[in-house]
C-alpha cells in the first residue's frame, strides 16, 4: 500500500510539467484531491467505525489507483487528470483510519503505539523501496513506466490486504470500545468529537503544519528540476528516498519516545522541523539541497506518523468513535494540505520560489505557538496511559462546558 501511495503523487506534477502545464495549474489539480479527500475522510472514519468489513477500505482506493493511472497515461487534459485525483482521493480518504481500525481491532489499545510505530516503519520503507523503484523506471524508461508502476502497486495492495484473517480484527476494539471499567458498549455520539478540547487543538496545530509542508516536497522537486540542475525522475526520487528513509528511523523514535515522554514532546518536535526546513529550502535552491530539507521532512512527517494515531486513539478511547475522530482530525489537517500546493503554486509563480518557501515553513510557527501556549491542558492528555485516555478527554470536555 505505501509503494501504492508513493508511484503517482510526487511524480505527477513533474509529469505535467514535461508535458508544458504551469505551476498554478499543477497546484489546482493537487488541490481538488486534496479537496476531495478532506471532505470525505471523517465520513470514511465514521463508516469504518460502524462497519465489519473494513478491509474493503482499502481494496477500493487500490482499484482507484489502478484507475487513476491509466486516466493520466491516455490524456493529460486538465479535467480528465482533475477528475482523476478526485476519484483516487475520495477512495484513498479511508486508507488512514481503515489501517489504525485494523491494528487496533488486532493489537487492542495496549499494543498500539508499539504496533503503529512498526506499522509507519514499514510504510515509509515501502515508500522508499515504491520512490526508488519508480525513479529508476522513469529514467529508464521514461513517465509513462511510473504510473504502470503504480497500478502495480495497487494490485499488490490489494492481495495484501485480502491475507489478513477478518476473524482477527476485533470490531469493538477496533473502534475503541474495548474498556475494563465499563460494560456499555454503545458508542458516543459524534458530538464527542467537538467537546475534547484536546482533540480541537490537535486538529487546529495540524491544520497550519500542513498548509506549510504537503506542498513542500512538490515544489522543491519543481524548482530544481525548472532550472535544469537535476534529471526529473531521478531528482524526484532521491527526494523522497531521502525523507522516507528518515521516516523509517523517526517512526521508531516517535514510538519510543511516546512510551517514555507521551506525545506531547514527540508533536512539538515535529512542529519545529517545518520552519527550519522552510529556510534551507529558501536558502539552498539546488541539487544539494534535497538532502538537509528532505531529511526535515523526515523528522517532522515521520514523528507525526506514529504521533497522531496515536494521540486520538487515546483520546478517544472508550467513545466508540476513534476512526471518527482520526477522519476529523486528518479533515481538517487536509484542509491546510489541499490548500498548500495551490498557494504555494501561486506564491512562487508570482514572487518565486525562494519566498514561496520561506511563507510556508513559516505557517508551523502558528502550530508551535499553540502546542506550546496549551501545553497545561495538553500534556495529561498526551502522557495519559492506554485505558484511560478517555478520562482525561472527558474531564476536560468538562471544563469546556
Amino acid at each position: 500500500m505505501a509503494d501504492m501511495q508513493a508511484g503517482i503523487g510526487p511524480f505527477l506534477g513533474v509529469f505535467l510539467l514535461a508535458q508544458g502545464w504551469q505551476a498554478g495549474w499543477i497546484g489546482t489539480v493537487m488541490t481538488a484531491g486534496g479537496v476531495a479527500g478532506m471532505l470525505m475522510t471523517t465520513p470514511a472514519g465514521a463508516l469504518i467505525d460502524a462497519t465489519r468489513s473494513k478491509k474493503l477500505f482499502v481494496i477500493i482506493p487500490g482499484i482507484c489507483t489502478v484507475v487513476a493511472s491509466g486516466i493520466v497515461l491516455l490524456s493529460q487534459e486538465f479535467w480528465l487528470v482533475a477528475a482523476s485525483q478526485v476519484a483516487t482521493a475520495i477512495a484513498g480518504a479511508a486508507i488512514g483510519p481503515a489501517v489504525a481500525g485494523i491494528t487496533l481491532g488486532i493489537v487492542r489499545q495496549a499494543g498500539f503505539n508499539r504496533q503503529n510505530g512498526r506499522n509507519q516503519a514499514f510504510n515509509h520503507a515501502g515508500n522508499l523501496v515504491g520512490a526508488g523503484l519508480s525513479g529508476f523506471v522513469g529514467w529508464t524508461y521514461g513517465f509513462t513506466a511510473v504510473f504502470w508502476l503504480a497500478a502495480v502497486f495497487g494490485v499488490l495492495s490489494i492481495a495484501s490486504v485480502m491475507m489478513i484473517p477478518s476473524a482477527s480484527i476485533d470490531d469493538d476494539a477496533a473502534r475503541g470500545l474495548e474498556r475494563e471499567s465499563t460494560d456499555d458498549k454503545r458508542a458516543s455520539g459524534l458530538q464527542v468529537l467537538i467537546e475534547s478540547k484536546p482533540l480541537l487543538i490537535l486538529a487546529a496545530t495540524l491544520l497550519f503544519f500542513h498548509l506549510g509542508n504537503a506542498a513542500m516536497l512538490p515544489l522543491y522537486g519543481l524548482a530544481v528540476v525548472a532550472d535544469k540542475q537535476a534529471d526529473p525522475a531521478s531528482f524526484v526520487a532521491m527526494t523522497i528516498v531521502i525523507a522516507q528513509g528518515t521516516m523509517i528511523l523517526n517512526s521508531l523514535v516517535a514510538m519510543r519516545m511516546a512510551e517514555r515522554e507521551g506525545y506531547w514532546l514527540v508533536m512539538l518536535v515535529s512542529f519545529i522541523a517545518l520552519p527550519v526546513r522552510g529556510i534551507i529550502a529558501a536558502w539552498l535552491l539546488n541539487s544539494w539541497g534535497v538532502y538537509p530539507v528532505q531529511i526535515l521532512d523526515g523528522v517532522g512527517a515521520g514523528l507525526q506518523s506514529v504521533a497522531v494515531p496515536g494521540l486520538v486513539a487515546r483520546i478517544l478511547d472508550g467513545t466508540g468513535r476513534i476512526n471518527a475522530g482520526h477522519g476529523a482530525v486528518m479533515t481538517v489537517q487536509n484542509i491546510g494540505a489541499s490548500l498548500s500546493p495551490a498557494i504555494g503554486g501561486w506564491i512562487a509563480q508570482e514572487f518565486g520560489y525562494g519566498p514561496m518557501f520561506l511563507i510556508l515553513g513559516g505557517s508551523a510557527t502558528v502550530s508551535v505557538a499553540l502546542w506550546s501556549v496549551f501545553a497545561p491542558l495538553l500534556k495529561p492528555a498526551c502522557a495519559t496511559k492506554p485505558g484511560h485516555a478517555s478520562d482525561a478527554m472527558v474531564s476536560s470536555a468538562a471544563s469546556v462546558a
